[in-house]
């Protein structure tokens, strides 16, 4: 499937990847706002704070001052995303935000929109 993503998409899947690799977190996932500028996060798991890592480039996005968001890449062990960070995706983006989830190799399994 993951043959099947835009190039734009595929650089989503790249920092999804390499930021989860480089942290050793759970998921790793990134997304691309409506001016193009891209945001990739891993979960932050903490004794006192646990942010998904899509929270995390929802957040990053929100605090740059993005006003829409196009596509999100999920890359993990879950075999799903979660509905509240598909609840943050919506809040931001709207409908229609594509949502690619896959495994922590960058295979992507699954592709959704809000």
């Amino acid at each position: 499937m993951s043959d099947q993503l835009t190039a734009e998409d595929r650089k989503l899947v790249t920092l999804a990847r390499a930021t989860r690799a480089r942290t050793g977190a759970a998921e790793g996932a990134a997304v691309r706002d409506s001016d193009g500028r891209t945001y990739a996060a891993a979960t932050v798991d903490l004794p006192s704070l646990h942010v998904s890592a899509l929270g995390v480039c929802v957040a990053m996005a929100v605090s740059s001052g993005s006003s829409g968001l196009e596509a999100a890449v999920v890359l993990g062990a879950a075999a799903t995303v979660a509905p509240a960070d598909l609840d943050a995706l919506r809040d931001l983006g709207g409908a229609g935000v594509v949502v690619h989830r896959g495994d922590a190799r960058g295979t992507i399994a699954a592709t959704l929109s809000t």
